[in-house]
């Protein structure tokens, strides 16, 4: 392990290997907070086409300031993680990987495995409902600017660039079955463009999403990844949720359907919804609300884990 700082100010960080049952390693950012454990921790993750230099630090060392370990990880195929080929997103392999890492949590001797938080933004909102429902092992879940809804998600495209995306996704797909290396498209495009996000909310976002270090990372997607998940909605299973879960919905989101999010919060046993200003990405550092988010998201952190609000 070695430790690396960001800045003078910023909590000091271990990059950490996480082996999974198909010998790969997840590569993680574990923060620590000064004072005896063990702590409480929030094991976090990035949406669709995004690494953890992108934008997910200024959390987690908010979180570590307040009292929280982090730990903060790439899915495999993706940042400084393992597996190949690169850039391709397995809706249940990177609901796996959650689990993996919230066992390697549970199992620190730093960390309170009673305490353990779930935390996703954007198209990990998927993973944090279906985490919500299934692992027994979380105190809460967090997922701020929430996809929870596939279907919706793709109908946000008109119907010619849909069937664009769907014959992308099926040659690439095609492409697999006799050994082809993927067929990209970018993550984050200019409107009319053939990219999974072609907005430009996306387009600001990728500027957010843009690692402000060395880590180098790819705007890209490739398209048959579009074949795991656009027909998945774990807004359906909303009412099974079992433990506490805070989504946090953008005003003004083009990004990811704000009417399903709401939903969860409704139908959740203990759902629990905030509306920040702005759109999508407006929940970043340097967005319009990102510190009321920290604040709610803190909030909800310290009542659900029984540790007094430094706010």
């Amino acid at each position: 392990m070695n430790n690396q700082s960001d800045n003078a100010a910023a909590p000091s960080r271990t990059t950490v290997r996480i082996p999974t049952a198909t010998g790969d390693e997840l590569e993680a950012w574990l923060y620590l907070p000064e004072g005896n454990g063990p702590h409480p921790a929030v094991v976090m993750a990035h949406g669709i086409g995004a690494i953890k230099a992108g934008g997910l630090a200024p959390f987690a060392e908010r979180f570590c300031r307040d009292g929280f370990a982090a730990v903060v990880f790439d899915y495999r195929q993706w940042g400084g993680s393992s597996g190949q080929p690169r850039e391709e997103l397995s809706f249940p392999r990177q609901l796996e990987d959650y689990g993996t890492v919230i066992g390697w949590a549970s199992a620190h001797p730093n960390i309170d495995e009673r305490r353990i938080f779930a935390w996703g933004t954007s198209f990990a909102g998927m993973y944090i409902v279906e985490l919500a429902v299934s692992d027994s092992r979380l105190a809460a879940a967090i997922g701020q600017a929430p996809l929870v809804d596939g279907f919706a998600a793709a109908r946000l495209a008109s119907p010619g660039r849909g069937l664009r995306l769907l014959a992308a996704a099926l040659l690439d797909r095609l492409g697999s079955v006799f050994g082809r290396p993927p067929r990209y498209l970018p993550g984050a495009g200019r409107p009319g463009e053939l990219a999974i996000g072609a907005t430009e909310d996306a387009r600001f976002g990728e500027k957010l999403m843009t690692p402000k270090d060395s880590t180098e990372w790819r705007n890209r997607v490739a398209a048959r990844s579009l074949l795991s998940f656009s027909w998945r909605r774990p807004v359906r299973r909303a009412a099974a949720i079992r433990c506490p879960i805070l989504l946090v919905v953008a005003e003004q989101d083009t990004m990811a359907p704000v009417g399903p999010a709401v939903r969860v919060t409704e139908k959740a046993p203990c759902g629990e919804l905030y509306r920040s200003r702005g759109g999508h990405y407006d929940v970043y550092q340097g967005g319009a609300s990102f510190d009321d988010v920290i604040r709610v998201e803190l909030e909800f952190l310290h009542r659900h884990a029984r540790t007094p609000n430094r706010i």
